[in-house]
C-alpha cells in the first residue's frame, strides 16, 4: 500500500518515485533544522547535525550514500592529521578524483537528465567542504601578512575534533544541495560565538518571516516549472519539427527550454535556504548594528531570481547564480592561481569554469557550456570596457551599451545552458548548429574586437582635498 501510495504521488507530479523519496527528505530538512535550535549542548549539536545528515541521506540514496561520503571525508581528516603543510593540495586532488570516478560509475548526468536521482549531488557538495576546511587548516600555518582577506577569515588554527567535522560534513540543512559554509562559521554558530553570540541588548534574530518567504518562493518555483516542463522538452532539439521551424522561433525554443531548466533549480536553492535560515546559521548580522531591528541572511542565499533573470552583464551571473559555489571557486581556485602582484586575466578565468565543469562531471555539454561561459564572461568584459570609454555626457551612448551587454547576456547565456541541460556531445552540436553556433561566435568576435580597438575607460577627474 505504502509503495502503490509513492507511485501515485509521483505520477501525480511527474517525477519518479526516487526523486520523490528525495523530495520528502530534502523538504524535511527545514523542521530537522529546525529542531538543532532546541538541542542543548554543543556536543549533542555536533551529534545530531552529523546523525541527521547520515539519517536523510540514508532514507534518500540507501546505505551505500554514507560509505561513499565517508570516502572524501576520510581524505580531508587523515590529510590534516598526517601531513599539514599539504593537507588542502591531498584532498583537492583526492577528493575530486573519487568524485569524478562517482560521477562516471553512476553516470549522474544521464540519471539527473531522465528524471533519477542519486548521491552524487549530495557527494559534489561534500567534496567542496573537506577541500575547503583542508585548505584553511593549511593556511593556519601562514603568517597573516600575506594572506587574502577571506584566507584571514577562514584559516583554522587548530585542526577541528572529529566530531565537529562530521558535523560539519553532514549537517543536514546544506548536505543535499548546498550552500557550501566554511568550517570556522560552523563552529561559531555552534558554539555561539562571532556574530552568532547573543548581543548586549540580549536579541537573538527571529529566522521565521525569512523561512516563510523562502518557502513561499520555493513553492512559486515549483509550479512554475511544472507547468513549464511539459511544454519544452529537451528531447525537441533532436526532433524533425525542430529543424523545420525559422531561426526566431528555434532560438526562442532554446531560450524558453533554458529558462524553464533554471526553475528547477531555484526550488532546490529556496528550500536549501530554508533550512538553513531557520536552524540559525543563515544569519549574516543586522541591517544596522546600533538598533538590531533587521536581520540579514545572506549566508543562506544560493540564488537571487531576478538578478540572473535581469542580469546586465555576464559578469554579474555568478554573484547571482550558485553564490556560495561561485564564492568558493573564487577563493580556493582562481584567486589562488593568480601570481602574487599580478593581476587575474581568461587563463584564470578558463581554468577556474574548467574546474566546474569538471565538479559537475566529465560530460561533453559541461565541458562546452563553462569552456562558453568563460568566453562570455570575458567577452562582456570588453564590452564594458567600451561603455567605460565613453565620457560620461554622452549618457545616452552609454545607456545604449548597457542594453547591448544585457541583450549579449540574454542571447549566449541561453544558447550556452543548452550544453548543460542536453549533456551529450551530439546533442549540444545540433542545438548550437540551428542557430548558427551564434553564442560561439558573438564572444569571439567581440573578444577579437576589443584587440584591434582597445579602449581605456574615461577616468573622472580627481578632486583636490577637500
Amino acid at each position: 500500500m505504502e509503495s502503490l501510495d509513492m507511485n501515485s504521488m509521483a505520477a501525480s507530479i511527474g517525477v519518479s518515485v526516487s526523486v520523490l523519496r528525495f523530495l520528502l527528505c530534502f523538504v524535511a530538512t527545514i523542521p530537522i533544522s529546525f529542531l538543532w535550535r532546541l538541542v542543548p549542548s554543543r556536543l549533542g549539536k555536533h551529534i545530531y547535525s552529523a546523525a541527521s545528515g547520515a539519517f536523510l541521506s540514508y532514507l534518500s540514496f540507501g546505505f551505500s550514500s554514507n560509505l561513499h561520503f565517508l570516502v572524501p571525508m576520510t581524505i580531508g581528516y587523515v590529510s590534516m592529521a598526517i601531513y599539514r603543510p599539504l593537507s588542502g593540495f591531498i584532498t583537492f586532488f583526492l577528493g575530486f578524483a573519487y568524485l569524478i570516478g562517482c560521477h562516471v560509475f553512476y553516470m549522474s548526468g544521464d540519471a539527473w537528465k531522465e528524471g533519477g536521482i542519486d548521491s552524487t549531488g549530495a557527494l559534489m557538495v561534500l567534496t567542496l567542504k573537506v577541500i575547503s576546511c583542508s585548505i584553511n587548516y593549511n593556511d593556519g600555518m601562514l603568517k597573516e601578512e600575506g594572506l587574502r582577506e577571506a584566507q584571514k577569515k577562514n584559516r583554522l588554527i587548530q585542526m577541528p575534533s572529529l566530531i565537529e567535522y562530521f558535523g560539519y560534513c553532514l549537517c543536514c540543512g546544506s548536505h543535499f544541495a548546498g550552500p557550501v559554509f566554511e568550517m570556522k562559521d560552523y563552529l561559531q554558530w555552534t558554539e555561539e560565538k562571532g556574530i552568532w553570540a547573543v548581543s548586549e541588548k540580549g536579541k537573538r534574530p527571529s529566522p521565521f518571516v525569512a523561512t516563510i518567504r523562502a518557502i513561499f518562493q520555493a513553492g512559486i518555483c515549483m509550479a512554475l516549472y511544472l507547468y513549464l516542463v511539459p511544454q519544452f522538452p529537451l528531447t525537441r532539439f533532436t526532433e524533425p519539427v525542430y529543424q523545420e521551424w525559422g531561426f526566431l522561433k528555434r532560438f526562442g525554443y532554446q531560450y524558453m527550454a533554458s529558462f524553464t531548466a533554471r526553475w528547477k533549480y531555484y526550488f532546490i536553492w529556496s528550500i536549501s535556504e530554508a533550512s538553513i535560515i531557520i536552524s540559525g546559521l543563515g544569519f549574516s548580522g543586522w541591517t544596522d548594528e546600533k538598533t538590531q531591528t533587521k536581520a540579514k541572511w545572506d549566508r543562506a542565499k544560493n540564488v537571487d531570481i531576478l538578478g540572473v533573470e535581469l542580469a546586465k552583464s555576464a559578469v554579474q551571473i555568478p554573484l547571482y547564480w550558485n553564490i556560495q559555489v561561485s564564492t568558493w571557486l573564487r577563493h580556493y581556485v582562481y584567486e589562488r592561481i593568480v601570481k602574487p602582484g599580478k593581476k587575474a586575466g581568461f587563463f584564470q578565468l578558463l581554468a577556474t569554469q574548467t574546474i566546474s565543469a569538471v565538479w559537475h562531471g566529465l560530460y561533453p555539454g559541461y565541458i562546452i557550456f563553462f569552456v562558453q561561459s568563460a568566453l562570455m564572461i570575458d567577452g562582456s568584459k570588453a564590452i564594458y570596457r567600451w561603455q567605460q570609454a565613453i565620457p560620461p555626457k554622452m549618457a545616452m551612448l552609454r545607456n545604449i551599451m548597457v542594453f547591448i551587454n544585457f541583450i549579449y547576456t540574454v542571447v549566449v547565456l541561453n544558447y550556452s545552458s543548452v550544453g548543460f541541460m542536453v549533456l551529450s556531445l551530439h546533442e549540444t552540436i545540433v542545438a548550437f548548429k540551428s542557430v548558427y553556433y551564434i553564442g560561439t561566435v558573438i564572444p569571439i568576435g567581440v573578444l577579437l574586437l576589443s584587440y584591434l580597438v582597445p579602449l581605456k575607460p574615461v577616468r573622472p577627474k580627481t578632486r583636490k582635498e577637500e
